[in-house]
């Protein structure tokens, strides 16, 4: 009996000494004495040598002089990957893509050819009627509950909006409860659809969006008014748009331009990605650095081109470019530092 437990312990000793000690020391040494950087995570680091970001792991760029990788489900949250499991019937869905589509998409023939839509978007907007009927804002509102107390709920400034609205419109707010007996205190969520309503109809043509202006101490000054013009119009209404004008021939937009990857972290975007930014990016660094734009572009189509990698050393897949990599690279040709 003692024999049988003192070799199986003299085994379990064996096995924990080399899965636990031994293997992945030997991992570690191969690691750290063959491929440093990538056992390391691939930490690029700037001209400081300070670390910037991760080449396996996306983040957000939001300026317009740097390439933006795919959308993220996680709001690049590197502890919290996830996808957005959106079915392909949630409207949410539809929603999120039309939402980055508006400021984007061009048209495709005609006079307009080559030109953004948002332009048109906004003229449309303006003359504040969709299928023929009035008010664009209260039609949105009523159609997709759930997207206007997404708005609300989104911003605190937006709820706070919604409840100094509410304070000034108790008509309004006493019709809802009488409409709504179990919820006797509405809150701003709650009025959200109420409120678009009533906003349509005392602003036609404009939507409660963030403006920005100089004060009388020459200080931007922030807050809420009606506006008929800007990102937020071309965004959130530019399905609308498209319902109201089929016919109107657009540009096609690459795939992963409006999609989140599995992860929510994918750190490449496709070369056709990049290139149908490229006209925003390089007008950019033009203006930053008062140079002509053509030459410039033609510089920023070179990085491209020469970050572009396809899987399996090209074999298989499209080229793509690796988002960090390539702003880092504008960052040191360009001379400005990353930032998102």
């Amino acid at each position: 009996m003692m024999k049988h437990i003192s070799k199986s312990l003299w085994l379990l000793f064996f096995s924990l000494v080399v899965c636990c000690g031994l293997y992945p020391l030997m991992l570690w040494g191969i690691g750290q004495g063959l491929f440093p950087f990538q056992a390391n995570g691939s930490i690029v680091k700037d001209g400081n040598g300070m670390p910037v970001g991760s080449l396996l792991i996306a983040q957000g760029f939001s300026k317009d002089q740097y390439f933006q990788p795919r959308p993220s489900a996680c709001s690049y949250d590197a502890s919290a990957s996830s996808s957005a499991a959106l079915a392909s019937s949630n409207y949410a869905l539809r929603n999120r893509v039309a939402v980055q589509l508006g400021p984007l998409v061009k048209y495709k023939s005609g006079p307009m050819a080559g030109t953004l839509v948002g332009p048109d978007i906004e003229k449309w907007f303006q003359a504040d009627s969709f299928q023929g009927a009035p008010s664009i804002v209260a039609q949105w509102a009523d159609a997709h509950n759930a997207l206007a107390a997404a708005w609300v709920t989104g911003d605190s400034s937006h709820g706070a909006f919604v409840g100094a609205w509410s304070a000034s419109h108790p008509a309004e707010v006493a019709q809802y409860v009488k409409d709504n007996p179990a919820t006797p205190h509405p809150g701003p969520a709650d009025l959200a659809v109420v409120f678009f309503k009533s906003f349509s109809k005392e602003n036609p043509g404009k939507f409660p969006a963030v403006a920005t202006h100089t004060g009388a101490d020459g200080k931007s000054v922030t807050a809420i008014e009606p506006v008929s013009v800007g990102s937020d119009i071309q965004s959130l209404f530019f399905d609308l748009w498209r319902t109201d004008h089929p016919q109107a021939d657009l540009q096609d937009v690459p795939g992963d331009m409006v999609t989140s990857s599995a992860s929510g972290l994918d750190p490449h975007i496709s070369l056709a990605n990049a290139e149908f930014q490229l006209d925003r990016v390089a007008g950019a660094w033009a203006g930053l650095t008062k140079r002509d734009g053509m030459v410039v572009r033609a510089e920023i189509e070179q990085i491209l081109q020469d970050n572009a990698v396809a899987p399996w050393f090209g074999l298989v897949g499209e080229k793509m470019v690796n988002v960090l990599k390539v702003n880092m690279a504008l960052q040191k040709k360009y001379a400005a530092p990353v930032a998102s």
